[in-house]
């Protein structure tokens, strides 16, 4: 099994690079979804959501109102850190239980948004860093995602910046490109995966001449 961890900044484009390495052939775990699912009603992590920041980040139907929370920890680097103290475990436990189901020759993904910020880089046989300007990713946000430009910055702000992401990275992707050349980028990077995959871990790398 390869384990591999891809990241990018919010608008960089993450989620398409992760299809596409679906595509290929790659097992998903995606953090953003399972997220989601940690925080659902009735989980203990919603509850302990509830405990830390108050009834109000609750919807009408008793679900996490995720854009209230947002705008209560984006703005405000300790109210985050709580809020990554609470979904971070739940997150990285059932991340391990899907890999452990996964296949033993199997690329596996893991689409970790905060990998940087989180020092998690030592997790991963190999670290994917989806890349892509910062006005390219503001653009993004604003036109696609319907945030306003403020809002859009303070999220953007809350993350790592371009250089340290790309400092951690084994493969940077480019996402500051057409669709087609996007997925040849992604197929030859598969190609790379897949190979490392097959090579046992204890072979002898190339020699250097």
């Amino acid at each position: 099994m390869l384990k591999v961890g891809l990241t990018g900044g919010i608008g960089a484009g993450k989620s398409e690079v992760s299809r596409l390495l679906v595509r290929c052939g790659a097992v998903l775990i995606d953090a953003d979804r399972i997220a989601r699912e940690v925080v659902e009603p009735g989980t203990p992590g919603l509850a302990a959501i509830v405990d830390a920041f108050g009834e109000d980040v609750l919807a009408g139907d008793g679900s996490l109102d995720r854009p209230r929370l947002g705008s209560v920890v984006f703005a405000d680097p300790e109210k985050l850190a709580v809020l990554n103290g609470i979904v971070h475990p739940l997150v990285g436990a059932r991340s391990r239980a899907l890999e452990d189901a996964a296949p033993e020759d199997a690329v596996v993904v893991h689409d970790v948004p905060l990998l940087t910020e989180n020092g998690l880089a030592p997790l991963y046989d190999v670290v994917i860093v989806v890349d892509a300007p910062v006005e390219t990713q503001l653009d993004r946000l604003v036109r696609l995602r319907g945030m306003t430009e403020e809002d859009a910055r303070a999220r953007m702000a809350a993350q790592a910046t371009r250089e340290q992401r790309r400092e951690i990275a084994d493969i940077v992707i480019d996402n500051d490109v057409p669709l087609a050349d996007l997925e040849r980028r992604v197929k030859d990077v598969w190609a790379d995966l897949a190979h490392r995959a097959r090579t046992p871990r204890d072979a002898p790398g190339p020699v250097e001449e």
